[in-house]
């Protein structure tokens, strides 16, 4: 496949840069975003007629099929295609044909990474969250074990009065407390 930026440029470029420039090692861990954007596109295109209703099912199962491919880690990534949208468009002509381009029709690749990024950063702030949430109980439980365990306190990397551990504890709590608030405030942005 042609480079898109290749423009005016003959020639095959050194590998380096072409390893350089790539972003597939990272891309390929947004092929699910990806393909999930994708058929929702394809939807918009075969409902608003802009595409025939029968290449938006052809599109649709193609990409359905690289979906299923994607969940058993069956996609294999190249340099070559130097990004995610490259890789995967490849992979659906490969599956269906040349339709496959119009799956492109009425979006720019810029929109494509903004929401690639929006479902990945949704989808991870997700997990984050419960995870906080998680550790937040269990600092409680410990907090509670630990309601008469005494231990220093400290001010300026000096000992001060003593403190329980449990009160310690639940310091780091209130400060994770306050970044679940900041991800769950995130999550609203994203979405």
């Amino acid at each position: 496949m042609a480079k898109l930026w290749g423009g005016r440029f003959d020639g095959k470029n050194e590998a380096w840069i072409d390893a350089f420039g790539a972003s597939i090692p990272f891309d390929q861990q947004l092929a699910t975003q990806d393909i999930t954007g994708s058929l929702a596109h394809v939807k918009m295109l075969g409902e608003t007629g802009i595409i025939t209703k029968e290449e938006s099912q052809q599109i649709t199962a193609g990409l359905k099929i690289l979906a299923e491919k994607a969940a058993k880690d069956e996609l294999t990534f190249t340099i070559e295609n130097e990004d995610i949208h490259l890789n995967l468009e490849k992979m659906l002509h490969d599956e269906i044909g040349p339709v496959a381009g119009k799956l492109h029709t009425a979006r720019s690749r810029n929109d494509q990474v903004a929401t690639d990024m929006h479902l990945y950063l949704k989808e991870h702030l997700t997990e984050i969250i419960e995870k906080v949430q998680h550790f937040r109980a269990v600092l409680v439980n410990k907090a509670e074990e630990h309601v008469e365990t005494i231990m220093p306190g400290y001010t300026h990397l000096q000992h001060a009065q003593p403190i329980s551990f449990g009160h310690h504890l639940m310091a780091y709590y209130g400060m994770l407390t306050r970044d679940q608030a900041r991800l769950e405030e995130s999550m609203k942005r994203v979405d």
